[in-house]
C-alpha cells in the first residue's frame, strides 16, 4: 500500500467515524415520544416503569381524546401529588389523570418537576381549548377528526423519519466502516502471511475468519446505530433459533462444514480431487463453497457441505502417480520378447519415472489374444499423467513395430455400409424372389 493511498484511506475512516458520532448523537433523540392532539405536538415525554415513550405518549392521547368527547365538561388541569411518590406530580382534568410528571422527565427537561408539571399542564390547556373549539363549530367534530387524524399521521411519519433516517445512515455508515477494515485486515494478512506461511490453505483459513470475524463485529455495531439492543436481538435469536435452524439449515451445514476443510485440511488450494462426478484443480476453498475449474476450463462451485460428505479422491496427495496402459498380443507372439520390448518402451519414455521401475503383467487370456498392462510411475498432476500416458502407447507402438511383434489383426471384421437404404432394398428384392422361384 503505497503512501498516497494510506493517506486517503486513513481520512476516510476519520470523516465516516466523525459523521457516524454526528448521526449517533442525532439518533439517541429517539429516547423521547411526542405527545400530540390534532396532529400538534403538545410535548414529549419519555419511558416511565414498564412504558415506552411510545407507549406512554399514545396513553397520553387517548386519554386526551376521551376528554374532548364532552368538550362542555373539560375543566381547566390540575396539578396534584401523587399517592405513590410525593415527588411526582400528576396532570388531572375534572378528576381524571392525564399525565405523571416523574422526576426522571424533570431531569430530561433540565427543569424541576414542579416547573416542568406548570409547562405541561399549560400546555395541555392551551390543546384542549383549541381542540374544544374546533369541535363544538357548526360540523366541526367530523372535519375536525378528519383534520386531526391526517395531521397525527404525517406528524408521526415525519417524526419517525427524523428518528429512522439518521440512525439508518449511522447502521450503513458503519457496515462502510467495517467493510473498509475487513478489507484492509485481508490485504494486510495476505501481506503478512505470504511471507511467514508457505501453505495456501491455512493462508486461506486465517484470512476468511479473520474477515468474517470483523463483519460480525461491523454488524453488531450497525444493530446498536441502527437502535437495536444487541443482547436484545441475540436474545431474539434465541427464542427463534429452531425456526432459523430449519430455515438457514443448509447455510448453517456449508458453513460448518467449510470451517471443517479448512481445519481438517483434506485436500488444498492447487490439488487435484474428484467429488462425486465433478474432477479438477481446487482454486478457492470458501466458508460457503469449494471453487473447482474442470478440466476444460469451467467453474464450478461444490457446496462445502457435499463436499465434506462425500467420498473424496485426492489425486495430488502424493507427487507421484502409478498409470497403466492395456494392449493386446496374439498368441503367436513371443511372449517373453513382448514383455521385454513392451516394459523398455515404457521406461525410457520422457516423464517415466526409473524409481519405481516400469512392470509388465499378464493380465488376462482372451479368447483370441493375450491382454497385456504396462504400469509406470510418473508425475500425479493431470496435465502430466494425461501426457506422459500418450506418450508411452506411442513408444509401445513403435517399439512392437521395430521388434517385428505384430498386433492382433482380428478375422472377423464388421462392415457398414455407406447407403444402408439400398442394402435394405437389394435384401427384401433378394428376398421377395427367392419367394416366388419356391
Amino acid at each position: 500500500m503505497n503512501a498516497p493511498f494510506k493517506r486517503f484511506f486513513l481520512k476516510t475512516i476519520a470523516t465516516l467515524l466523525a459523521i457516524l458520532l454526528f448521526l449517533s448523537s442525532a439518533a439517541a433523540q429517539s429516547e423521547q415520544a411526542t405527545v400530540r392532539l390534532d396532529g400538534r405536538a403538545v410535548f414529549r415525554v419519555g419511558a416511565v416503569g414498564e412504558l415506552d415513550a411510545t407507549a406512554r405518549a399514545r396513553q397520553i392521547e387517548r386519554r386526551m381524546n376521551r376528554l374532548l368527547e364532552n368538550p362542555d365538561a373539560i375543566a381547566p388541569p390540575r396539578i396534584e401529588p401523587t399517592n405513590a411518590n410525593t415527588t411526582d406530580r400528576a396532570i388531572t382534568i375534572a378528576g381524571v389523570p392525564v399525565v405523571t410528571v416523574t422526576e426522571t422527565d424533570a431531569r430530561d427537561n433540565l427543569t424541576t418537576v414542579n416547573v416542568l408539571a406548570t409547562q405541561w399542564s399549560q400546555a395541555i390547556d392551551t390543546t384542549l381549548e383549541r381542540a374544544s373549539e374546533r369541535r363544538l363549530s357548526p360540523g366541526g367534530r367530523f372535519a375536525a377528526e378528519v383534520q386531526a387524524s391526517i395531521e397525527t399521521a404525517f406528524g408521526r411519519l415525519i417524526e419517525s423519519a427524523i428518528v429512522i433516517i439518521p440512525r439508518a445512515l449511522a447502521a450503513f455508515l458503519v457496515i462502510g466502516l467495517f467493510w473498509a477494515i475487513a478489507t484492509f485486515v485481508r490485504w494486510l494478512m495476505r501481506i503478512i502471511f505470504r511471507r511467514i506461511v508457505e501453505d495456501l490453505t491455512v493462508e486461506n483459513l486465517l484470512k476468511q475468519v479473520a474477515y468474517y470475524a470483523v463483519w460480525v463485529l461491523g454488524f453488531i455495531v450497525a444493530l446498536d446505530a441502527f437502535g437495536f439492543d444487541p443482547q436484545a436481538v441475540a436474545t431474539g435469536l434465541g427464542l427463534t433459533s429452531l425456526a432459523l435452524g430449519f430455515a438457514l439449515k443448509d447455510i448453517l451445514s456449508n458453513f460448518i462444514s467449510g470451517i471443517l476443510i479448512l481445519v481438517l485440511r483434506p485436500f488444498e488450494l492447487g490439488d487435484q480431487i474428484i467429488v462425486g462426478e465433478t474432477e479438477g484443480n481446487v482454486e478457492r476453498i470458501e466458508l460457503r463453497a469449494t471453487q473447482l475449474r474442470t478440466y476444460d476450463g469451467r467453474v464450478v462451485l461444490v457446496p462445502n457441505a457435499e463436499v465434506f460428505a462425500s467420498r473424496i479422491i485426492n489425486n495430488t496427495a502424493v507427487p507421484i502417480r502409478r498409470g497403466s496402459v492395456a494392449l493386446f498380443i496374439g498368441y503367436d507372439s513371443d511372449l517373453q520378447k513382448a514383455i521385454g520390448v513392451i516394459q523398455k518402451a515404457a521406461q525410457v519414455t520422457d516423464g517415466v519415472l526409473e524409481e519405481p521401475a516400469a512392470s509388465v503383467r499378464v493380465q488376462e487370456l482372451g479368447q483370441d489374444d493375450i491382454i497385456i498392462e504396462a504400469r509406470f510411475w510418473t508425475d500425479s498432476r493431470r496435465s502430466d499423467f494425461v501426457a506422459t500416458t500418450s506418450q508411452v502407447r506411442q513408444a509401445i507402438v513403435a517399439a512392437l513395430k521395430a521388434s517385428e511383434i505384430g498386433l492382433p489383426d482380428p478375422d472377423v471384421r464388421i462392415l457398414i455400409p455407406r447407403q444402408p437404404e439400398r442394402w435394405q432394398a437389394a435384401l427384401k428384392n433378394m428376398n421377395a424372389d427367392l419367394s416366388h422361384n419356391d
